[in-house]
């Protein structure tokens, strides 16, 4: 299937590693673009920008936090100054903090909040008055399945992902008269370079068992589906939240 992403312009924010460096290298694999958004992880940024460019595609990276407002727009305004328009934002930046909620604290939940929720609004506010203008936009969130299904150890997170499917309907109702679509991704527990490998092999079989798959996720499942969301294949898709999670989660 050609996903028609040749020479559009997309924006991954927490794009040098694990889901977000997997979505970037899927993204510059069907011929698009890559604005690679990071945080503190600049040689995994320039590495990726390396390997892309390697395998015959165009990436570039960009250092902002997403949780200020201002460093977020400069960043979307510089991406556009560099190619000339922006097609795509994946926002995929995030934090989790994995704690009881009674033992949490008002600062920790900010952490989060900053990241998780308005880092997905300050980038779609920078973004969409240049979609306005060109009439074409694909905007995907990215949340954890929790915000489906709630998750002990996880409620701040799970609620800055239930903020963030509310916030895609209300875009894609706003948004969608200027050929602008945004979804969502809900994704299920992944291995990744940063999980706790001694923690996660004492648990794999409890946590495997609440899966119908039987098996936990890799970035590489994920990406896809984002990509998928971004494409031409999916131009009558918006407003929804798609679970990549073998299962965890059925939501009709």
């Amino acid at each position: 299937m050609l996903l028609g992403l040749e020479g559009k312009v997309a924006l991954v924010t927490g794009g040098a590693r694990d889901v977000g460096g997997e979505i970037s290298r899927t993204l510059a694999a069907e011929g698009a673009i890559v604005a690679i958004n990071y945080r503190g992880s600049a040689d995994e940024a320039n590495a990726l920008v390396e390997e892309i460019k390697a395998n015959g595609g165009t990436a570039a990276a960009y250092q902002a936090d997403v949780t200020d407002y201002e460093a977020t727009k400069a960043m979307v305004d510089q991406v556009v100054a560099d190619f000339g328009k922006i097609n795509i934002l994946i926002n995929n930046a995030g934090l989790v903090i994995q704690k009881r909620f009674v033992d949490s604290d008002p600062e920790q939940w900010k952490k989060q909040t900053d990241v998780c929720h308005y880092g997905i609004i300050n980038a779609c506010h920078a973004v969409s008055k240049y979609m306005v203008e060109q009439e074409d936009g694909r905007i995907v969130n990215i949340v954890g399945d929790s915000a489906r299904v709630g998750e002990s150890y996880l409620s701040v997170k799970a609620a800055t992902g239930g903020s963030a499917m509310a916030f895609t309907k209300s875009l894609a109702k706003e948004l969608g008269k200027f050929n602008i679509r945004a979804n969502v991704v809900a994704f299920g527990m992944l291995e990744t370079s940063h999980s706790d490998k001694e923690w996660l092999e004492q648990n794999r079989a409890k946590i495997e068992r609440q899966y119908p798959l039987r098996r936990m996720g890799f970035p590489q499942d994920v990406a896809p589906t984002v990509v998928f969301l971004a494409s031409n294949a999916t131009s009558w898709v918006t407003g929804q939240t798609v679970s990549v999670s073998g299962g965890y989660s059925m939501v009709g």
